[in-house]
């Protein structure tokens, strides 16, 4: 059985989206669809002495647009901003030193599509964790535009024969379109777990950054520990 993950490419995604990513033998990058302001698509929240701080991507787009036609703006010199929040907030957790340069090297990239941004900081959570799990582009393969149909006809462009669904999928997912196309769904339960975390209040949902940067080694380890409803 192969399994596939689908999910719009959000910039340095929690927890639960890592989860996704682990579980499967692909995971797609829907890029297709179209780009949502004010939600994950290109911000995401670390933790501060004050609590939690919202990082955010700019960007230029005309309504509406689809996620890949998505551009940068780096008139608010967004890079600077980002990095300077990174090492007030984290220079002193554990496993600061050892993804400082990745991470560096992360935001010295020249960007002009947010989906790269949000691939790049995927990508660089995937290794940070030890995901071996390949990442696709929905853009690259042949897919419907027509909400179900477009995720069957991505499980088939990668051989899949289960998908890994988020749990509000539930709401809107024609699953018995699924099943007559032989594809069985499954649907993810994640309950987000505590960790060692800089700061007292434990935050939660923040960028699994957070973990990487104070666990270390045992971010994976520590991010199965959420499941609820696969095997490990």
């Amino acid at each position: 059985m192969t399994t596939v993950a689908i999910h719009q490419p959000q910039f340095m995604p929690w927890l639960g989206y890592l989860d996704k990513m682990d579980r499967v033998d692909c995971f797609i990058l829907l890029d297709t669809v179209q780009y949502k302001k004010n939600e994950w698509q290109n911000r995401n929240r670390i933790k501060t002495a004050q609590g939690a701080q919202w990082m955010t991507v700019p960007v230029t787009y005309q309504f509406p647009a689809r996620i890949e036609e998505v551009r940068v703006s780096d008139s608010a010199n967004w890079r600077n901003k980002h990095w300077q929040a990174l090492i007030t907030n984290y220079a002193k957790a554990a496993f600061w030193k050892e993804h400082e340069g990745t991470l560096r090297a992360l935001y010295d990239g020249e960007w002009e599509r947010l989906a790269d941004v949000n691939r790049a900081s995927i990508e660089w959570l995937r290794v940070a964790f030890g995901i071996e799990t390949p990442l696709r582009w929905a853009s690259e393969l042949d897919a419907e535009n027509e909400p179900t149909q477009r995720l069957i006809d991505l499980c088939r462009a990668v051989g899949a024969d289960v998908y890994l669904a988020g749990a509000d999928g539930r709401n809107y997912m024609d699953v018995e379109r699924f099943a007559q196309a032989r594809i069985e769904v499954i649907f993810q339960e994640y309950e987000h777990p505590s960790y060692d975390q800089l700061f007292d209040p434990f935050e939660s949902h923040l960028s699994a950054l957070d973990l990487a940067l104070n666990c270390g080694p045992r971010s994976l380890e520590i991010l199965r520990q959420g499941r609820r409803d696969l095997p490990s």
